[in-house]
């Protein structure tokens, strides 16, 4: 499914970036908002893995769990991108975009509680 393949495309640039992000962190100053934006990328991104492969075995209902997973990418995006631009351009990605960004995600993991207890039975 192409959606399924575009999710784990995502997540792979996610993970690289968390990876850059976690080296950035380590060998900067005051790189603290690195460090978190490191995590909520690269734990999202194993988190957006998990989600289609337990659509593709029909263990999550599938519009949920494409929401859910969609919801990791944008709310993990929002977070890392807001943390990132901070500690190299010196201003948020625009008002409350953190925030927004770990209530998407929030949101996401809610998705994939009811995903799991409205799929299908198998």
């Amino acid at each position: 499914m192409v959606a399924h393949r575009l999710l784990i495309g995502l997540a792979g640039l996610m993970g690289a970036a968390g990876v850059a992000l976690a080296a950035a962190s380590a060998h900067g100053a005051d790189a603290s908002r690195l460090a978190s934006a490191s995590a909520m990328l690269l734990f999202h991104a194993t988190a957006i893995l998990a989600a289609i492969g337990l659509l593709a075995r029909g263990l999550l209902h599938g519009g949920i769990g494409l929401v859910a997973a969609a919801g990791f990418v944008i709310g993990a995006a929002l977070f890392a991108g807001d943390l990132t631009l901070r500690q190299y351009a010196g201003h948020a990605l625009f008002p409350m975009a953190a925030p927004t960004g770990g209530t998407v995600m929030i949101l996401g993991w809610l998705a994939v509680t009811l995903a799991a207890v409205v799929a299908p039975n198998k």
